[in-house]
């Protein structure tokens, strides 16, 4: 008899699952260092147009430098003199007065007008807000112009006085010592009084309605809503409109320049000013640089506090 053929076993063949080739490979790690690639191009601009000037401002302020010729290493010696001179320590305080108009008062109106338009809704209201954010889109120049002629002798707030028979009220508002800052506060006011007013109609539109239709199904009214429901839920706009205010108001240079450059007297100088005419008429450079450098601390500092106390009270 044949015999029979050997009978072939199939070749051991293994077929991995797609599972087990992806637990082969492991899982892909991300190198830690990839996230900076992405923000690299826009820290180096920002390096360079705003990291770089102020260390350059720094060292500028340690030298007694007219601008052109060689400069001479003072020291702190600008530092010195910034707090020792009286101008330039009154410079700092009318900042720190016009932080009441240009901040607190714009937040206590864009409160109280966010309230009214948030409860009482009415067709229009667009346009009124459009026309109270119109300061806004004006440029300071302009607002400063239009305003010292409505504080003039014969402009219209004087004209308004005497109309309702308070002519012994009229003055020229921005040349009385006394009221000199006050007047250029209330142009502060008049301007950011729309943006605070914006943010806040922004935030209101976060809040639950179910919130406000609860509060009156408990009796509250208008006040007791806003205080209740609406302004908790503003607190975080609150903080940036207190910040962009305040830097506003220790940082200005454009309403005070062309509505009293700094006049009566030093009733209205403030530390903006002041670096501009160090700067570019006296020659004081270094001397400007520091006083820079100490304005920039001081709103660093505000607004450190204010961003503190907001988290705190979140």
């Amino acid at each position: 008899m044949p015999s029979r053929p050997p009978v072939q076993q199939p070749p051991d063949v293994r077929v991995e699952s797609p599972d087990v080739q992806v637990r082969s490979r492991g899982p892909r790690r991300r190198s830690p260092y990839r996230g900076y690639v992405y923000v690299l191009p826009a820290f180096a601009v920002y390096f360079c147009f705003a990291v770089l000037p102020a260390l350059h401002t720094a060292y500028l302020s340690l030298f007694e430098w007219d601008g052109v010729t060689l400069g001479d290493w003072v020291g702190l010696g600008n530092y010195q003199e910034i707090f020792q001179d009286s101008i330039l320590r009154r410079s700092v305080l009318n900042a720190l007065v016009l932080v009441v108009f240009f901040s607190f008062i714009p937040i206590v109106v864009g409160l109280a007008m966010t309230g009214l338009l948030a409860r009482f809704r009415r067709p229009g209201m667009g346009a009124y807000r459009f026309l109270f954010m119109l300061p806004q889109v004006v440029p300071l120049v302009a607002v400063g112009v239009t305003w010292r002629w409505l504080y003039g002798d014969d402009g219209l707030v004087n004209q308004t006085f005497r109309a309702v028979g308070l002519d012994g009220v009229t003055r020229a508002w921005l040349g009385d010592f006394g009221a000199a800052l006050i007047a250029v506060g209330l142009v502060g006011t008049w301007v950011l009084s729309g943006l605070c007013m914006m943010l806040f109609l922004s935030g209101v539109q976060k809040v639950d309605p179910s919130l406000y239709e609860a509060a009156r199904l408990d009796g509250a009214g208008p006040v007791r809503e806003f205080v209740s429901v609406t302004l908790p839920h503003l607190r975080g706009e609150i903080a940036v409109a207190m910040t962009v205010t305040t830097v506003a108001a220790l940082a200005s240079f454009d309403i005070v320049y062309v509505t009293t450059n700094g006049g009566p007297g030093e009733q209205t100088t403030v530390p903006g000013l002041l670096v501009y005419r160090l700067a570019f008429s006296e020659g004081k450079v270094g001397l400007a640089a520091a006083l820079a450098v100490v304005l920039g601390c001081l709103i660093l500092g505000i607004v450190y506090l204010i961003n503190r106390l907001s988290r705190s009270e979140s």
